[in-house]
């Protein structure tokens, strides 16, 4: 191996363009490392060898200058679809199933010069926070193998953090991206609620999910955002105005912007390197000549459960589809109740039928207004609060996650303790917000800290710069290499 596969997505682009290098090359490189370390990490569920080189080796024949996205290998979260190729949602019950198109953000990293290289592993149907839920095997932390890269996105991470692959596509629908960015030592986006089309991902809860980036940096994410983001007539939600321009400004600094850290943060139980990092951050703000402030958090007592309970309401709903008359696993059965029965109970994960379970309930009559209607009451406040909070700040800085990456196994009989790994990421799903979550710090142990930004919504633009000024004061990418410590 070169170490290509390792490289930023920028610096990829600026060796293509000075002609140093070709696509093909990076391609095998990805290629290589994906065969020695994914042995351990079990980030990929599919390797688009063949499929990859030809891309590559046409790719080669083009201007390097004529794409924004040229010859740069990117890994795909497997609940997007894939044409032709297996989107199995790390479930059993699509185990097989290959979607006859592809998603809007496969066509428009396509289109952009990107390389599809293979789909990532993942908490079945996007369902976790660890990367254990996957029908297919869990996923291992490239910083430490014996814990958690987090979930659902866990694949995505911890092939970026591994050297796999340059970037990747993720989903988040509770923090699902930023949570094991924050993990593996990563940079992991999610706009604003919208700014990319859901067009082919597989619905886990729609009013929650977002397709975005992992990079190693935040310019790898706004290159990736730049080309995804975009209306699209396919999905209803996709806003309609395009994406803000994120590559201009992304160098502007952190002078000017008024950056807010919550006031009540010391009464939520933090992992002492998460606290350390949360004050490192504050006092460089203040010295790169930003004005920061402190906020009053909106919800952190409430969201945890209201994002819980309209997610799994719209989870029970949406996963009814997968029933074994049309598409994936059918366990036959002399009566259509008993195959729907057989079929789901064969090919559902534990975590799932919890879920959906939990879903059903809160929906059913006499419990509808009691969990449902009050959880959309909650949602309504804090959407409103965060609003009035935009209104006078550019920036919220807060954790990503209350620790570290925590062990393999450790959480698995705790259900509560997993979800509460979310408690700093789901209020931005409530309110469709653009969150994003860079690399700070290591712990004593050795793991990945992030801190997360906040940025009003259709803010892609602030969130980014806010987010690159962190990211030259910290140097992470500089600092530290998986399993190795400092660099």
């Amino acid at each position: 191996m070169s170490g290509l596969a390792g490289k930023s997505i920028g610096e990829l682009l600026r060796l293509y363009r000075k002609g140093e290098v070709k696509p093909a090359a990076v391609v095998n490189d990805c290629i290589d490392a994906i065969d020695i370390r994914d042995r351990v990490a079990g980030a990929f569920l599919e390797v688009f060898r063949d499929d990859a080189i030809a891309c590559a080796e046409e790719l080669g024949r083009e201007d390097p200058g004529s794409r924004p996205l040229y010859g740069i290998p990117v890994a795909v979260k497997d609940n997007i679809c894939t044409r032709g190729r297996p989107t199995t949602c790390g479930s059993r019950i699509l185990e097989g199933y290959r979607p006859p198109y592809d998603a809007t953000v496969v066509e428009r990293l396509t289109a952009a010069g990107a390389i599809i290289i293979g789909k990532t592993n993942m908490d079945e149907f996007g369902m976790g926070s660890s990367n254990e839920y996957s029908a297919f095997g869990r996923v291992r932390n490239p910083w430490n193998e014996e814990c958690a890269p987090g979930g659902s996105s866990g694949g995505s991470a911890a092939a970026v953090a591994a050297g796999m692959v340059p970037a990747a596509l993720g989903t988040d629908t509770g923090g699902s991206i930023r949570q094991p960015a924050s993990f593996c030592g990563v940079s992991g986006l999610k706009g604003t609620y919208g700014r990319i089309s859901r067009y082919g991902l597989v619905a886990f809860a729609s009013s929650f999910d977002q397709i975005g980036p992992l990079a190693s940096d935040t310019e790898g994410c706004a290159l990736l955002m730049q080309a995804l983001a975009g209306p699209d007539g396919r999905d209803a939600t996709a806003i309609a105005d395009n994406c803000p321009e994120l590559l201009s400004g992304l160098d502007a600094g952190l002078a000017g912007l008024t950056i807010a850290v919550p006031e009540e943060l010391g009464g939520w139980e933090l992992d002492p390197a998460v606290a350390a990092v949360l004050d490192e951050a504050s006092r460089a703000i203040s010295v790169a000549g930003s004005s920061p402030e402190r906020v009053d958090l909106p919800g952190m007592e409430t969201s945890i459960a209201s994002y819980y309970v309209i997610a799994n309401a719209e989870a029970s709903s949406n996963l009814a589809r997968f029933d074994g008359v049309r598409y994936g696993l059918r366990v036959d059965s002399d009566s259509l109740k008993g195959l729907y029965t057989a079929t789901r109970t064969a090919g559902f994960g534990e975590e799932v039928k919890r879920r959906i379970l939990l879903g059903t309930y809160v929906l059913s009559a006499g419990y509808y207004d009691e969990y449902y209607g009050k959880a959309l009451a909650v949602r309504k406040m804090i959407t409103e609060a965060y609003r009035d909070i935009f209104s006078r700040i550019d920036l919220l800085m807060l954790p990503t996650t209350p620790g570290p990456a925590f062990r393999l196994g450790e959480r698995l009989d705790d259900p509560v303790s997993m979800y509460l790994s979310d408690i700093f990421t789901t209020p931005a799903n409530l309110a469709g917000l653009p969150a994003m979550s860079i690399p700070a710090g290591l712990s004593a142990d050795g793991l990945p800290v992030g801190i997360q930004l906040v940025a009003g919504a259709g803010r892609e633009d602030l969130l980014l710069r806010g987010a690159r000024g962190l990211e030259k004061l910290f140097r992470f990418r500089e600092r530290f290499v998986p399993g190795g410590g400092e660099a």
